[in-house]
């Protein structure tokens, strides 16, 4: 490779990592905020004392984590400047206004409200610390939905002209940029991934501690709680998915083509490739096992349906099938693992024992983190199958990158590798040692110093 297409690599590697790590904190954070919501909704309606016993200990773990996403995108957000300047000024009048849109309407509700949801307890109503609680998850809603809104509209580029210094400017509504044809279907699915992500993270510790033998009440709500959002929003997640799958068919046929693995054409119904080895160079999957016609019937939903395949395009028009494949399959397969966990304790709860069958305890603290991969994998499928194009069809990823030096972006990068282990993995250890405690009946709010902790933890027995 030439140094620019080594600084290229690089400058694409450090994108990826560092979105990689910033994606695992929001996609936790999003769904917490609304737990957090529910459960302290649960307990002023209720006047349970587990419910606010369980906000108490996981608003800790919220801070945490959403902490180290705000960090973490901030350093992200620089690369536009340093390694993608090109992008930066071609997409800018449209992809800045968005981004903008999302400081000023989320961050600044989220900052807003935090602080009185972390410690306004004892210094606010019920009512108004509820309130803020409701923001800060509307907050992490609305982040959300212009991020998508940027990102899809890059995936599925409308309501935009070029101007003569060949820059991407609205071509009058903003409404059609917003709005753009893979947006609904990219925010539902996404957002439905961050609450299983939480929801298996929450099952995950409450399965740790009745592993344990910690049956508490707490860790029995929270369990249960979990369970339920598995087996309802699971099974939901597959249709949105199969839908937002359609919606690329259309609008991205060559990612869809390196998802299923499909090098040749099958005018006669495609084939379900389950497993393989996709070969770019010699186009073929060696070692497929295959179910004739499924590919067809699922995206066509006609087992004869025509399907084009990536030999149809150019060569330098083709995403890597190698990495999608994978990275498709790992996604799929741990969504069918939520919806056997959320089968498998439906089945529990009516048999009255939830919280006795210790190997289905086994599975949920298996799929603890499962969300957190299956977020990472589904990224990583709909990005690398957007290559070669940094916004689809109209610039490509090869000039989109600043003329910059293979080893200047190389030196950076590994400056984030050293850092950003070091600092979120200190913090994702932090949070952990949060977990590996259970809640406990008067847990302490955030507000409470150690010392002010010292004396509730004496009562419960901890010191």
């Amino acid at each position: 490779m030439t140094d620019a297409d080594t600084a290229l690599v690089l400058a694409r590697a450090q994108f990826a990592f560092t979105v990689s790590f910033h994606f695992i904190f929001p996609s936790f954070s999003i769904g917490l905020a609304s737990y957090l919501a529910v459960l302290e909704g649960l307990w002023l309606k209720t006047g349970r004392s587990e419910y606010l016993d369980l906000f108490r200990y996981w608003v800790k773990i919220f801070a945490v984590a959403f902490a180290m996403g705000v960090v973490s995108g901030i350093v992200m957000s620089y690369q536009f400047g340093t390694n993608w300047s090109v992008f930066s000024d071609k997409a800018g009048p449209v992809v800045g206004p968005l981004m903008a849109y999302e400081v000023l309407t989320a961050f600044f509700l989220e900052a807003g409200f935090l602080g009185v949801m972390l410690f306004g307890t004892a210094k606010v109503g019920k009512g108004l610390h509820f309130g803020a609680t409701l923001m800060v998850a509307v907050g992490t809603f609305i982040s959300a939905f212009w991020i998508l809104s940027v990102n899809s509209w890059m995936q599925t580029p409308q309501g935009f002209t070029t101007n003569a210094d060949g820059q991407f400017v609205p071509a009058g509504s903003w409404l059609p940029i917003i709005f753009n044809p893979s947006f609904p279907y990219r925010l539902v699915h996404t957002v439905i991934a961050a609450y299983l992500t939480t929801a298996l993270a929450v099952g995950g510790v409450g399965a740790w501690h009745l592993l344990k033998g910690r049956a508490t009440p707490q860790v029995r709500r929270m369990f249960s709680m979990a369970m339920w959002m598995a087996a309802l929003v699971a099974p939901v997640q597959l249709l949105v998915g199969d839908q937002h799958g359609l919606n690329t068919l259309e609008h991205q046929p060559a990612k869809v083509m390196a998802m299923e693995g499909h090098y040749e054409d099958h005018p006669d119904g495609a084939p379900l490739v389950l497993f393989g080895i996709p070969d770019d160079e010699a186009a073929t999957v060696h070692a497929a096992i295959e179910i004739p016609k499924l590919s067809s019937l699922i995206l066509r939903h006609d087992p004869n349906a025509p399907l084009k395949g990536l030999k149809s395009l150019p060569k330098a028009d083709r995403p890597p099938a190698r990495i999608i494949f994978w990275s498709f399959r790992i996604m799929v397969g741990l969504g069918l693992l939520m919806i056997a966990l959320g089968m498998w304790s439906l089945v529990a709860r009516l048999a009255g024992r939830l919280y006795d069958w210790r190997w289905m305890h086994r599975l949920a603290l298996a799929l603890g983190p499962a969300g957190f991969v299956a977020v990472i994998a589904g990224w990583v499928t709909t990005e690398v199958g957007r290559q070669p194009w940094v916004i689809y069809g109209q610039l490509r990823t090869a000039d989109a990158v600043s003329p910059i030096a293979a080893p200047g972006v190389g030196g950076s990068l590994i400056a984030f590798v050293l850092i950003y282990f070091s600092v979120f993995g200190a913090g994702s250890w932090y949070i952990l040692r949060l977990m590996a405690a259970p809640p406990e009946p008067g847990e302490p709010d955030p507000r409470a110093t150690p010392r002010m902790a010292a004396p509730q933890a004496a009562q419960r027995g901890e010191g």
